[in-house]
């Protein structure tokens, strides 16, 4: 298995301003990559220039070998799509929404979809479970309707790389193990490589193959759930007790934050069994 993305030293960011403190890291081809830490540790600028949203230095951040830097936008967006924390309510149909996935491989002067256009989104659409709410307005839809729709959105682009910010925020249980049940199948089944922020540790220990921990702009550790999510790198990293053990289904790590009014085992409402 090759890697399909790869990050060398990466110090790219906001002008005087926040930097990234030289990452590096590697994501083979079907894997799903999870980036976790506090807020303000830089998960989503790292992202940002994998996306294409921050300008990159030449020779950071490499996608099959080849140099993000010098992607066109075009050829980047036929590789890479990004489904956001949120989406706008746009007030157009569900498979309009959707169809603008193909926008990337429209040819000069072309203004209408093709039929090709159409069996892909239909495609994607069936895929993940909106199909019949194709012509319903995207801005009526719920809010984890319209993640799936961002979803479906994003895989008619047909990428090698699909970016996740945040898929799963404020979103009710039901449709968070919905959405990451989805990504982790298309992963296993199809070959798509993922890399997701996501806040949610018990999420990520259940769903993801691969972490990458950050604190302060800088990767801090990098390994499997079971090698990351351990009391003290969690202690270390958020500055605040838990205590982790084995999920007796998944044999994945799970966090439990601990009181301080007690100083007893809090249980966290969102535990996940897969």
């Amino acid at each position: 298995m090759m890697h399909l993305v790869e990050v060398k030293n990466a110090n790219y960011g906001y002008a005087h301003a926040f930097q990234l403190g030289g990452i590096s890291f590697k994501v083979m081809q079907g894997m799903l990559a999870g980036i976790i830490g506090p807020n303000g540790s830089g998960k989503s600028t790292l992202l940002k220039g994998i996306s294409g949203e921050l300008a990159l230095p030449d020779n950071q951040v490499f996608l099959n070998g080849n140099d993000l830097a010098g992607f066109s936008e075009t050829e980047r967006a036929k590789e890479i799509a990004v489904v956001t924390q949120f989406s706008e309510p746009i007030d157009i149909s569900v498979e309009e929404y959707v169809l603008m996935g193909r926008i990337p491989y429209r040819k000069k002067y072309q203004f209408f979809e093709t039929e090709r256009d159409h069996e892909i989104a239909h495609k994607y659409m069936r895929l993940t479970g909106i199909f019949p709410l194709r012509a319903k307005k995207f801005s009526k839809l719920s809010g984890g309707e319209q993640q799936l729709a961002s979803i479906a959105k994003a895989l008619t682009q047909e990428p090698s790389l699909l970016l996740l910010d945040e898929p799963t925020s404020h979103l009710d249980i039901s449709h968070q193990v919905q959405i990451l049940d989805l990504v982790h199948r298309l992963t296993k089944e199809t070959g798509l490589t993922v890399i997701m922020v996501i806040h949610d540790l018990n999420l990520a220990s259940e769903y993801c193959d691969y972490l990458m921990l950050m604190r302060s702009g800088a990767l801090y550790r990098q390994g499997t759930p079971n090698a990351i999510l351990n009391s003290r790198n969690i202690e270390d990293v958020y500055k605040t007790e838990v205590h982790t053990q084995e999920n007796p289904r998944s044999k994945k790590p799970a966090v439990f934050l601990v009181s301080n009014k007690t100083g007893q085992v809090r249980r966290p409402t969102k535990f996940y069994l897969s």
